[in-house]
């Protein structure tokens, strides 16, 4: 759920925090990356996030811009998300979140000493 004191404030920094700041959206956004995808798809590829959630947390990348809703007016109805603009600016700093992560994390997970970044979720 979206936190409107964040997304109101006068810092910038308080803003942003409020548009990708809850642990569901980052994850949303990395998975789908650079290409269209079905709900069901994201569903099945990230771990422990209820259909309501998903639901929820699509509709809010959605209202803030992050996020297109693509629906086709087929039989079954087919929709597919894929990222806008605004939300494939902020692949790059996913990446650098998750290398800043995997430079300093306590404990890396076995096998990471060989890999440059770990790529969290399939994409």
């Amino acid at each position: 759920m979206r936190d409107d004191r964040f997304c109101n404030s006068n810092c910038p920094f308080t803003r942003a925090i409020g548009t990708i700041g809850n642990k569901w959206k980052p994850i949303i956004i990395n998975v789908i990356g650079t290409r269209s995808i079905r709900f069901g798809q994201l569903d099945s590829i990230i771990p422990h996030i209820s259909r309501k959630v998903l639901t929820e947390q699509l509709k809010e990348l959605e209202e803030d811009g992050l996020l297109e809703r693509l629906a086709y007016k087929e039989i079954p109805p087919r929709v597919e998300y894929r990222l806008s603009e605004k939300g494939l600016a902020f692949l790059p700093i996913l990446e650098n979140i998750k290398e800043w992560n995997c430079k300093y994390e306590v404990a890396p997970m076995p096998g990471e000493a060989d890999k440059k970044s770990r790529v969290s979720y399939a994409r």
